[in-house]
């Protein structure tokens, strides 16, 4: 408990200062993190009948990464983000000289990690210039409601929790746990407008709503995935938190989701 503490302390300050010091940290680090999470699920899905192609994986996450963020810091036009397709292509290219027997799990599981590891981390990067110029606030209060979400979940859940969520898959969460996650947020969320300002109460509580609840499937998704391929943590990066996945994976499927609702409100 105390590596842990120690380790989520740090972490979550590392964070912090890299939403606020300037775009360009910000886009760096959260890039890195998106490829780094690729990698994780590369290397935790790798066994003798799926081999994910890992270097060509990770390098179209990269340029996917860098296209993204270079448009997004202003320094090219939107029509080269479609440079990434080459890459794309090659993966199917490339498993034809690799013998494999079923080549085509190689491919999906590749593709696959790139989605699910890599993508959803620059819609994170997208939400601080969602409103045409950089503003860290947006994505800081991301992260904040995504902490108080876990918080709420997880003293509620230990006070009162009693019905299952969904058992099947994490038999510690249950309903009074999600319910105090998801009011917890909320009210946390109220508040920002407050502070940050940058939305309204009304889109805020919205935001909030929408991590609190694709957050928390998020987590059990993630679990499913460990659970799929019998291991405990996806790394060891963080020690006592596990890996990259595992701090993130509310934010893997909630992210996309604020990104649209806050591009079209």
């Amino acid at each position: 408990m105390k590596t842990r503490a120690i380790t989520g302390l740090f972490f979550v300050i590392a964070l912090v200062l890299a939403t606020l010091l300037n775009q360009y940290v910000f886009v760096a680090f959260f890039s890195l993190i998106g490829v780094f999470a690729a990698r994780e699920f590369f290397v935790i899905c790798r066994t003798e009948e799926t081999k994910p192609l890992m270097a060509l994986g990770l390098g179209t996450a990269a340029v996917l990464a860098l296209l993204v963020s270079l448009y997004l810091l202003g320094q090219i036009d939107v029509e080269y983000l479609w440079l990434i397709l080459p890459l794309f292509s090659f993966i199917f290219i490339a498993s034809l000289f690799l013998k494999r027997d079923k080549p085509f799990h190689d491919i999906a599981y590749t593709y696959l990690g790139i989605w699910y590891g890599a993508i959803p981390f620059l819609f994170f990067i997208a939400l601080g210039f969602v409103q045409g110029s950089f503003n860290p606030y947006i994505p800081l209060g991301f992260l904040i409601i995504l902490w108080a979400n876990d918080t709420g979940a997880y003293l509620s859940g230990r006070a009162f929790g009693k019905t299952k969520l969904f058992e099947r898959i994490s038999p510690n969460k249950t309903w009074e746990g999600f319910i105090g996650g998801v009011a917890l947020a909320v009210l946390i969320a109220l508040n920002l407008e407050q502070y940050f300002g940058s939305l309204t109460k009304m889109q805020w509580g919205s935001v909030a709503l929408i991590i609190s609840v694709f957050g928390t499937l998020g987590d059990l998704v993630e679990s499913m995935l460990k659970r799929s391929l019998g291991i405990k943590d996806s790394g060891q990066i963080l020690p006592g938190h596990g890996g990259f996945l595992d701090r993130f994976d509310g934010l893997l499927i909630a992210a996309p989701l604020v990104f649209l609702l806050l591009l079209f409100i």
